[in-house]
């Protein structure tokens, strides 16, 4: 069936998230969230994870590639960094692994046929094409996960602002940083919005954008320290859903603000450009 996982693509997760966990509770606490039939199997980590993989292909009633989005969704979700180079190398072998089977994994653990004539379109392609209902509908997950997970929202919320920035940075063609986690890539963009060409009201709105870079760093940081995607260990930092309900209201009002500026009006490209060259005079 065409919802199967491809017998590469099982291995290549399996060696990969076998050695990203390393933990039988960890692995068993994953698959069994993911959906995954059955007991736990027995044998080494990354055999346990084939074995699962493979017996979600021969369970009739589940529909094995929205297990494996599942499953691997916080590994390809976790920023990379330059002192764990592994989480990158593993994100890229298992996106190679998937795409020579026509597969492509999507935000928040999707995985697609790449190339299909109806495919479910990707956050990127909301942002682009200034769609305001999906990328609401985004942060309606988001704001549903709190109660059950505020730490799982505040992922959800820190790749929201990544995948705006990211997308805006490839629009707007400027230079990607060499760092791609959440505040360098905020940093490009607010660098590229411009203020406004009054020059009193370009004091007041560079304080908002004071506010909101504050906002993208500590979101970031809530990521960091107690998000899903970076393992929560034992005893991971507690968080209200109070708090993190705050950190994603504030991620959507910044991320309405970016598209707001970048789709409300055709003349934006020319704003920017006025902008620029006030701020060079001033």
């Amino acid at each position: 069936m065409a919802n199967k996982i491809p017998t590469s693509v099982i291995g290549a997760v399996a060696s990969v998230i076998a050695a990203h966990y390393y933990s039988h509770s960890k692995l068993n606490s994953l698959f069994m969230e993911s959906g995954a039939p059955g007991d736990a199997p027995p044998g080494n980590c990354e055999t346990k994870c084939v074995i699962w993989l493979r017996r979600c292909n021969e369970d009739p009633s589940i529909n094995p590639l929205a297990v494996l989005g599942l499953v691997i969704q916080k590994f390809m979700e976790e920023e990379s960094s330059d002192w764990r180079p592994e989480i990158a190398k593993g994100q890229q072998r298992i996106r190679e692994s998937l795409s020579r089977n026509q597969l492509t994994y999507q935000f928040n653990g999707v995985i697609t046929l790449a190339g299909a004539s109806l495919a479910a379109k990707t956050l990127t392609d909301y942002l682009n094409a200034g769609d305001y209902a999906s990328v609401e509908s985004e942060f309606d997950r988001t704001i549903q996960q709190l109660d059950r997970d505020p730490h799982a929202a505040i992922t959800a919320a820190s790749s929201i602002i990544e995948a705006l920035c990211k997308t805006y940075i490839e629009r707007f063609d400027l230079k990607m940083p060499t760092n791609q986690s959440v505040m360098p890539v905020w940093r490009v963009v607010q660098a590229h919005l411009g203020l406004n060409i009054n020059s009193m009201l370009r004091e007041d709105q560079k304080r908002i954008l004071q506010g909101l870079a504050s906002i993208v760093d500590g979101v970031g940081a809530y990521r960091t320290h107690i998000g899903s995607a970076h393992g929560r260990g034992l005893n991971p930092p507690k968080i209200t859903v109070a708090e993190a309900r705050l950190a994603v209201n504030s991620a959507h009002s910044l991320v309405i603000f970016v598209m707001d500026l970048w789709h409300a009006s055709n003349d934006y490209k020319k704003h920017i450009s006025a902008s620029v060259i006030s701020s060079n005079l001033s």
